[in-house]
């Protein structure tokens, strides 16, 4: 009997030794949660914000690594792209990223409070970026555009790999959502119908690999006569723009994604040891 337990004990960590890369430990933070500066500075509002994730995501909020986003970073975004800027009093988002969960991309919007970004333009924004994994869920204690939350998302991504995303492709991600708010504000169109929009265009300029403005702007035209979206032709070069800027950065994009795939995968990979030895010693 002895020898038997010896004989798996050995046989695990010989597993363990093949599938967890050395230095793993510690590498990954599964539950990051970013506040909006003004947020986290108001006990009621963090409260509020904190009640929502509670609720929502089933996290263990008590070990979570936080992060405040300040004004100072989402005007390093913003002012490049629509020119706002924003005071210390005006940063109300808040994001927690659950890497638990990570089988494919979620987010999870609270749309009593987000007024403009929903779901589907923060997934298509950030796999515009490489991500394609983990639960994000996006809240307020006021309504709020929800425009420098993904400032806070990206944040809590490289916090919870230990990743940096290259500045280019946070400046086109940021682009996409600024440029997707804009339009929905600008037309009556809704904000699903632009995503969606946005979404088949760059499928279409992915695989094509076009990096003409024109041609994109083409594609958008088409996409528009054919789904009987209405926007205007500033509207629509605005799009092409940042669709452009995507296209233009996928290189830095691809590079990203393979370094993050890595660390995600082999998180994967020692949960699922885990299990085994769980397993064995139950």
């Amino acid at each position: 009997m002895r020898k038997s337990t010896i004989g798996i004990v050995i046989l695990s960590i010989i597993l363990v030794g093949l599938i967890i890369p050395m230095g793993f430990s510690g590498q990954v933070e599964p539950v990051v949660i970013t506040y909006g500066e003004t947020t986290h500075a108001n006990t009621d509002y963090k409260n509020t914000v904190d009640n929502f994730f509670k609720t929502q995501a089933n996290a263990d909020m008590a070990n979570a690594k936080t992060k405040i986003v300040t004004a100072d970073e989402v005007n390093k975004i913003s002012s490049s792209i629509t020119g706002k800027t924003y005071t210390s009093g005006q940063i109300f988002s808040s994001a927690l990223l659950d890497l638990n969960d990570n089988k494919e991309l979620q987010v999870s919007v609270d749309k009593s409070k987000i007024t403009t970004i929903t779901g589907n333009m923060y997934i298509s924004a950030l796999k515009s970026s490489g991500i394609t994994s983990g639960h994000v869920y996006v809240t307020s204690p006021v309504t709020a555009t929800g425009e420098s939350a993904l400032a806070g998302i990206m944040n809590a991504y490289e916090e919870a790999t230990n990743v940096k995303i290259p500045e280019t492709v946070k400046e086109a991600a940021n682009t996409e959502i600024y440029t997707q708010s804009e339009v929905v504000q600008n037309s009556n169109a809704t904000a699903d119908q632009i995503s969606d929009l946005v979404d088949d265009v760059k499928e279409t300029v992915k695989e094509e690999n076009v990096t003409d403005h024109q041609t994109i702007v083409n594609i958008i035209n088409n996409y528009t006569i054919v789904n009987n979206i209405n926007i205007s032709d500033s509207d629509i070069e605005n799009l092409a723009t940042s669709i452009e800027k995507i296209q233009n950065v996928q290189g830095d994009v691809n590079n990203f994604e393979t370094e993050i795939s890595t660390v995600l995968n082999n998180t994967t990979d020692s949960n699922a040891i885990s299990d085994f030895l769980s397993g064995l010693t139950g």
